[in-house]
């Protein structure tokens, strides 16, 4: 496949279900796509384990998909869990804390991923970042917001002499929209996919199986996934 930078894109994949909508959603409007993973010592590390899972089975239901899907990189990062002190890199019950972030938050996380992928996108000659950030459900995260995302994109740009486009499909939609992007995208076959395969429950539980997909169905994270499936299956078709 010719390598055109504009036709080009990198997804910062984790496994979650937010990532493998972006997945698709770059398969859906790009030439080549790859995908980005990073180990950090995440509790939750069994996220990682569903990445090839769901790569291997996105290509099976489009033929473009599989054409389009190129290589997958994984960073070790364990010097960022070393780093940090929070309930996804330790043994820690989830809290907020006195600055008004729950103790989930790991400081600097997304912009040492979207700075090592423009690393990456820059010698494999693309142009496309795309990662699952969003305000809309998620706990107040400033890595997250909108602003540090386009001022991010500003300083890597000027940094690399490059002109990266960071996307953020989900950053104005909440969890029952981003299922109906998922319908939209892959139809009722990708629906199922993401449920039954991805993984998005900061305890790393995949032995209990709900109707919205595997979890604890007690932390945060399960409940924005198991609340947004409700409403995805309650609203009119």
């Amino acid at each position: 496949m010719t390598r055109h930078a504009h036709d080009s894109a990198l997804v910062l994949f984790s496994g979650g279900q937010d990532s493998a909508t972006c997945l698709a959603w770059a398969l859906t409007h790009y030439k080549r796509v790859e995908t980005m993973g990073f180990d950090y010592g995440q509790r939750h590390s069994v996220e990682l384990e569903c990445r090839d899972t769901l790569r291997t089975r996105m290509t099976t239901l489009k033929p473009e998909w599989k054409e389009r899907l190129g290589p997958d990189h994984t960073l070790d990062l364990h010097s960022l869990g070393a780093l940090s002190d929070t309930a996804l890199t330790r043994e820690a019950e989830i809290s907020m804390t006195e600055s008004g972030l729950p103790n989930t938050f790991v400081p600097g996380r997304n912009l040492l991923f979207l700075t090592y992928a423009a690393a990456l996108a820059y010698r494999r000659t693309i142009k496309h970042i795309v990662t699952g950030v969003c305000e809309t459900d998620y706990s107040g995260y400033p890595d997250c917001r909108d602003d540090t995302i386009k001022a991010l994109q500003v300083a890597l740009n000027l940094g690399m002499e490059k002109r990266f486009v960071l996307h953020t499909p989900l950053m104005w939609i909440d969890k029952a929209q981003t299922w109906q992007l998922t319908e939209k995208l892959g139809g009722s076959e990708l629906v199922k996919l993401i449920n039954t395969e991805s993984h998005s429950c900061y305890k790393g539980d995949r032995q209990h199986q709900h109707a919205w997909g595997y979890g604890c169905g007690e932390c945060p994270a399960c409940d924005l996934r198991a609340e947004g499936w409700r409403q995805y299956q309650e609203s009119p078709a």
